[in-house]
C-alpha cells in the first residue's frame, strides 16, 4: 500500500455500504458479540454472525447517515466510524469503528474517533460514549488513550428460544 497520499475522512455515501459491510466482517471476528452468540447458540435463521454484524452497519448508515464517516486514500476505503446522536439527552454514541488490516497501526482509528468527537461537539452534545467487549484489547487501549473513561461493565446473557 502506498503511503504517499494522505488519508482523508469524508462523509459516508450510499455506494460505500458494501465495502463497509466487508470491512466489518473482516475486522470484528472474535471480538464480536454476534460471533460469541453463535459460538454458544449456533446459527439461527440460516444467517451467521457475519450477516448479523454487517446488518448493524446497514442500520447505522440508515438511521444517522450524516454521522457515518470513512477514511479514504486514493479512492480506497481504509476504515469507518458510525455515530448516533441523542439530542434530548445530549449524548453521542459510537456504535461501530473498524480499520482494514493493512492500514492498522497508522492512527486511523484514533483519527476517526476524534472526527466523531468533533461531530458530537458541532451538534452541541455534552457526553460521548463508546463501548467494547472485554476481549477487544485494541479498544481497551485505544478508547482511554482518546480520553474515554471506563464507567461500567455489562454482562451479556442469551438463550435459544
Amino acid at each position: 500500500m502506498s503511503y504517499e497520499q494522505p488519508v482523508t475522512i469524508r462523509h459516508y455515501r450510499t455506494e460505500d455500504l458494501t465495502i463497509l459491510r466487508q470491512i466489518t466482517v473482516d475486522s470484528f471476528g472474535s471480538v464480536a458479540l454476534d460471533q460469541m452468540l453463535e459460538d454458544r447458540l449456533g446459527i439461527w435463521n440460516e444467517r451467521d454472525w457475519k450477516a448479523r454484524k454487517a446488518d448493524h452497519i446497514d442500520e447505522d448508515c440508515h438511521v444517522h447517515p450524516e454521522g457515518c464517516f470513512v477514511a479514504e486514500r486514493e479512492g480506497q476505503i481504509l476504515g469507518y466510524i458510525t455515530t448516533r446522536i441523542d439530542l434530548n439527552n445530549s449524548v453521542g454514541r459510537i456504535p461501530n469503528l473498524a480499520v482494514v488490516e493493512q492500514a492498522r497501526g497508522l492512527g486511523l482509528g484514533r483519527r476517526l474517533i476524534h472526527h466523531a468527537l468533533d461531530h458530537f461537539r458541532e451538534n452541541g452534545l455534552k457526553v460521548a460514549r463508546i463501548e467494547t467487549m472485554a476481549s477487544n484489547v485494541v479498544g481497551q487501549n485505544l478508547y482511554p488513550s482518546c480520553g474515554f473513561e471506563e464507567v461500567g461493565r455489562q454482562v451479556h446473557f442469551a438463550q435459544r428460544l
